[in-house]
């Protein structure tokens, strides 16, 4: 009987690989959805921030379970990427179209590098926003506010800070291409390593694989916009 760890596998790790990536398409989603509040006011972007500290452990529980998400789609994706690398070192280096059957891209050929940058933009977000001015172990009263008779952290003012800043607001639009990029083809893949569909369907997956990794960045790129382009 052998020893080794079936998750450890070249097939384990597409699994794992799959599962989180899908995990982490819905907190995306979610978390673009929620970024478009903004559009309907300061006050409603607040609250539903509000809403989501208000949550306490679950909140806790849920952030906890994304950065796992997060560590082992980075760490599964590099040691993937890594095999296919040893395995064929010189298709690396002299690559040719695997024909019209394959979905060999610009994005699935970009993966690791969109995906490392996307690792690294998000510990940045996550410093800039959730522990920016007002936020946890950063106490401002600059960034309080009432809402209907509720003191909040104004969220908002912070996000209308930052993206009035051309780096902020040119930058995150940059990285939100770079998401669209690797959803494209991430999300195909990841459906595929599940085995949830037929060969027959790769098309038709493929197809709205790109149009929602498309629909997710370009919802996160219109905030930024917006806000620096006075639209909102």
């Amino acid at each position: 009987m052998s020893s080794k760890n079936p998750l450890r596998s070249p097939v384990g790790k597409k699994l794992i690989t799959g599962i989180t990536g899908l995990g982490l398409v819905v907190f995306v989603l979610m978390h673009m959805i929620g970024n478009l509040s903004m559009f309907t006011g300061s006050d409603a972007y607040n609250e539903y921030a509000h809403f989501l500290a208000g949550l306490g452990p679950v909140l806790y529980a849920m952030e906890v379970a994304i950065v796992a998400f997060f560590l082992f789609h980075i760490v599964n994706g590099i040691q993937i990427w890594l095999g296919k690398r040893k395995a064929r070192p010189v298709g690396y280096d002299t690559y040719r179209s695997a024909g019209k059957p394959s979905q060999q891209s610009t994005s699935s050929r970009s993966m690791i590098i969109t995906g490392s940058i996307l690792g690294i933009f998000l510990v940045i977000h996550i410093i800039s926003f959730k522990f920016g001015p007002g936020g946890p172990g950063n106490a401002d009263a600059a960034y309080v506010t009432n809402v209907g008779g509720t003191e909040m952290r104004d969220l908002s003012k912070l996000v209308l800070e930052k993206f009035g800043s051309p780096f902020y607001a040119f930058g995150y639009t940059f990285v939100m291409l770079l998401l669209i990029t690797h959803l494209r083809h991430g999300i195909w893949s990841a459906l595929q390593s599940l085995g949830a569909m037929r060969p027959s369907l790769t098309p038709l997956v493929y197809g709205v694989g790109a149009v929602l990794g498309m629909l997710i960045g370009l919802g996160f790129i219109a905030l930024p916009l917006a806000i620096y382009f006075h639209l909102i």
